[in-house]
């Protein structure tokens, strides 16, 4: 390995190098497919005016995928040292032989798709100091702490930053590189009256440094906090609810596993032969786009090297159909959607990329007068624990705010909401205009549901 990689600077050719030097050892009547990365990240925290940790660190890692008459075999490693990597050949050709023949089984074959060509790498992210995160996350910290004399304490104000850069090459002619970079900030603030505390957190990332939300993160972690103070168990009742958009990002995640083709296959998705028909009120459009430059789950090439593209699942409440990667493309006896996903140390599978939902009519203002009564869900827990993948049944805790006379009134905790993901997803009543930027980089609108089951008291 060059002392380039070492030390973590930018180096694609020498990645491209690795990855096609493996890809060149190929025997005859062997495929094989290598992914190699490196990369690296910062992590500060702060407390009581201070700082409390900064941890960096560099990485490296090299995958090796082997298919031999239908028998895959894969191995992988944290070093691209050359005695490593002959190693790791060696160990993904090994386990080829203990596979079970399967004659879908191949690597992705170039299709045309032509990527998106994003720039998902700014050098703003690897200009900002040592010093200047410090001091990000100490004045996060002091902000939250001023914000309201209920703010007791702080439990997280963090500031994390990350860079990554990987190769992906096949003995099918496939030869891509990806780089990524981008910052992060978080804050957790306690509030307490009494002898009650109850805890909030928020979050934002960016590509860029001065992309970050530092106001929007300071507001919605102490009023969350906040707001949990007093809560009480509700009445069980049937109502309408609102999903608040991180909630219904993780509601949303479930829905577009169950359109994966792994699912579908493997008989663990409720959407399964309903492909053209309605399952959905007409309000949702759900569709992965990682060509969107502005989430942070952008990307130029799925987890097997084809190009990123856009994907309808749900249009206007019809079914479009399911996300497939090259092994369950032919299994289904149709193309791959380019929705492979994968670590440098993992197979790909199937899944999302940036999953997200087209903006409503529902203006804010009109999103609970609309419904008079029901409950605001601003937190569950459980989610992917409670979700029957099969029937699609789910029941999980939730905390919020009960909605009265079109208002938001009382805090609640310690609730159960349950229903199934097709009854969810027909009961859709109303979904926001304007779409809140989440963590993780997308974006989503808050979404009303009508009929769901709350239990409390």
């Amino acid at each position: 390995m060059s002392e380039r990689l070492r030390n973590g600077r930018d180096d694609a050719d020498e990645l491209a190098r690795i990855a096609q030097e493996v890809c060149g050892r190929a025997r005859r009547s062997e495929q094989v497919e290598v992914c190699v990365s490196t990369g690296r990240s910062t992590t500060v925290r702060a407390y009581n005016g201070e700082i409390e940790s900064l941890r960096s660190g560099h990485s490296a890692a090299i995958g090796v995928r082997i298919i031999v008459d239908g028998r895959q075999g894969f191995a992988s490693a944290g070093s691209l040292d050359v005695d490593v990597v002959a190693e790791t050949l060696s160990a993904a050709r090994s386990n080829a032989t203990f596979g079970e023949p399967d004659p879908h089984q191949g690597l992705a074959e170039p299709d045309g798709v032509v990527p998106p060509s994003l720039d998902l790498c700014d050098a703003a992210v690897a200009r900002v100091s040592d010093a200047d995160k410090i001091a990000a996350a100490i004045d996060l910290e002091r902000r939250c702490l001023s914000a309201d004399t209920r703010i007791s304490g702080v439990r997280v104000a963090a500031w994390s930053d990350g860079w990554s850069q990987s190769v992906l090459a096949s003995s099918a002619g496939i030869c891509v590189q990806s780089e990524h970079a981008s910052c992060s900030i978080g804050a957790q603030p306690l509030a307490t009256d009494g002898h009650e505390t109850q805890i909030g957190y928020a979050g934002d990332a960016a590509w860029r440094p001065d992309e970050l939300d530092f106001d929007r993160v300071v507001t919605e972690s102490t009023e969350q906090a906040l707001g949990q103070l007093g809560a009480t168990k509700p009445h069980s009742k049937r109502l309408t609810v609102v999903l608040a958009p991180s909630v219904a990002a993780a509601f949303i995640a479930v829905v577009a596993g169950a359109l994966a083709a792994d699912s579908v296959l493997k008989g663990r998705s409720p959407f399964a032969d309903r492909v053209g028909e309605r399952i959905a009120d007409e309000r949702l459009h759900l569709f992965d786009d990682p060509t969107d430059p502005t989430t942070l789950a952008a990307a130029n090439f799925d987890g097997e090297g084809l190009a990123a593209r856009r994907n309808e699942l749900i249009s206007a409440g019809v079914l479009d159909g399911f996300l497939h990667n090259a092994y369950t493309a032919r299994r289904s006896a149709t193309v791959s959607t380019g929705s492979a996903v994968r670590g440098t140390r993992s197979v790909p599978g199937v899944g999302t990329h940036a999953p997200a939902v087209a903006v409503g009519d529902l203006a804010d203002e009109a999103l609970y007068g609309s419904l008079g009564e029901g409950v605001l869900v601003r937190g569950v827990s459980g989610l992917h624990s409670g979700v029957n993948p099969t029937s699609g049944d789910f029941s999980v805790g939730a905390w919020g705010h009960r909605i009265s006379g079109g208002e938001l009134a009382e805090p609640f905790r310690e609730a159960t909401i349950a229903s199934t993901l097709q009854r969810m997803l027909l009961g859709i009543s109303g979904i926001g205009a304007t779409a809140e930027r989440l963590t993780g980089g997308t974006s989503m609108p808050p979404i009303v549901i009508a009929d769901v089951a709350l239990s409390g008291v």
